[in-house]
């Protein structure tokens, strides 16, 4: 009886352990199968270390941006497309994180927890995928861009859909260039980064919307005050911040469609590192934002041991300050559409999870900043120069250390057929946004509005 006994112990203790395996299995399985599946190993997805096997992906009017044909990924027919759009579709050797073919992987190739990838074709696989992005509007914003390294990004601020996500320097996936991995010239510097998502800049003046926001919050006599401008903020000995001319005596709106240094210096320090910082987390600086799930770069904004002077060079858009391309549409997508920003996709699909809007600004901050950004078109860049679009915007010319400026634009159309909203960032362009930025823009945006892409 007593063996007995003992040998029923230890066959509780078997069968305990059993369980814990298969507990410890299942959770393991669990967590980890969709990797696994989708290793470089598996020798149904790959070739040669290359992603081969994978439903199509679409953009928004239906055209094919990659598809498997005869056991080979191709990409679109057109070279131009194939270069516009890589950075959304991404490379077939994973090199570009951001691009569906990384990102959204496990969808392509039909995987789930039961089956895996059993149900995947042979020529391809039968969960195909359809973006927001139109191949037609990132081909003239990649013809817009020119030799310029930078990005053109334009959403939809009704509906969060990225339509136009370009990105340069680019590539042909199906015809790289020799010297692509072996270059000492810069030429091809970043390729594999999506500078919408996944780069940050110096925002320059465009941060100015910013620091206009925090004043609208926390200085309540600000119609009432005038700025007298002779060129240059000076705080004490010898502290200075330069203006890009003498603006004379200027109010609020004059000294922000003349993007007045001094005055904006001098806000700045007035309200001082805890209200800027306040005002720049609550429109998601120093936050995490994703789009179906992809990490987009945060943008930061850092006072915690900033002197008056930084303050100051803080709120003209330098300092320590980086702003994220994709960030800095939001925020005007949040201003046109009373505050808030709906969640940014790139996934066109009403299967999609419903993603999280994100909460800027006060309604009646956002209206204010509204009509300062559409007065700022009126009264300084000149609708002429945006014709038929209703802009409303900011231009940016950031000085970078022991480089270039780089120029940048931020804005968005207040035409009811056409509500989009655009970043424009030329990256070590040399001269001002205004003189740079905004004629991309507008080339653009005027294709969106004479093809009807909205």
């Amino acid at each position: 009886m007593h063996r007995i006994s003992n040998r029923s112990k230890w066959l509780s203790v078997l069968i305990i352990l059993f369980m814990v395996g298969v507990i410890f299995l299942g959770v393991t399985l669990t967590q980890n199968s969709k990797r696994w599946a989708t290793l470089k190993l598996n020798n149904h997805l790959y070739v040669n270390g290359e992603f081969v096997s994978a439903g199509t992906i679409y953009d928004r009017q239906g055209k094919v941006l990659a598809e498997t044909k005869n056991g080979k990924r191709m990409y679109s027919s057109d070279p131009t497309t194939r270069k516009s759009t890589l950075h959304a579709v991404g490379d077939s050797k994973g090199f570009i994180a951001t691009g569906a073919h990384t990102a959204f992987k496990p969808q392509l190739i039909g995987y789930d927890y039961i089956n895996g990838i059993y149900k995947l074709k042979k020529d391809g696989g039968e969960h195909d995928l359809t973006l927001t992005i139109d191949a037609a509007l990132s081909n003239e914003a990649l013809k817009a861009l020119g030799k310029n390294k930078g990005t053109v990004g334009i959403i939809n601020y009704k509906t969060g859909e990225i339509l136009c996500m370009v990105s340069t320097p680019t590539f042909d996936p199906e015809n790289p260039p020799y010297d692509l991995n072996l270059d000492e010239t810069g030429k091809y510097e970043g390729i594999y980064i999506n500078r919408f998502l996944s780069g940050v800049f110096t925002p320059g003046s465009t941060f100015k919307t910013v620091t206009t926001a925090s004043v609208l919050e926390n200085i309540q006599d600000i119609d009432d005050r005038s700025f007298d401008c002779r060129g240059r903020y000076t705080l004490h000995k010898g502290s200075y911040v330069n203006c890009n001319a003498v603006h004379g005596n200027v109010d609020f709106q004059r000294a922000f469609s003349r993007s007045c240094n001094t005055a904006y210096a001098g806000l700045a320090v007035e309200l001082g590192n805890e209200q800027l910082t306040k005002t720049a987390e609550e429109l998601y600086f120093n936050k995490r934002i994703y789009v179906n799930g992809i990490p987009v770069a945060k943008s930061k904004f850092d006072l915690s041991n900033a002197y008056p002077i930084d303050r100051a060079w803080a709120g003209i858009g330098q300092y320590t300050t980086l702003a994220n391309p994709c960030h800095l549409c939001l925020i005007m997508s949040a201003i046109a559409n009373n505050g808030t920003a709906v969640a940014p996709t790139i996934i066109k699909d009403s299967r999609a999870p419903k993603l999280q809007n994100l909460k800027m600004l006060d309604a009646n901050v956002a209206s204010t900043l509204d009509m300062m950004l559409r007065t700022n078109v009126i009264e300084f860049y000149k609708d002429r120069r945006l014709p038929d679009l209703l802009m409303a915007g900011k231009t940016g010319t950031a000085e970078v250390a022991n480089d270039k400026p780089h120029s940048l634009f931020v804005g968005y159309s207040k035409r009811q057929d056409l509500p989009l909203a655009i970043v424009v960032v030329l990256q070590n362009e040399g001269v001002s946004g205004y003189a740079s930025a905004v004629p991309v823009a507008n080339q653009v945006l005027q294709f969106a509005l004479s093809n009807k892409i909205s």
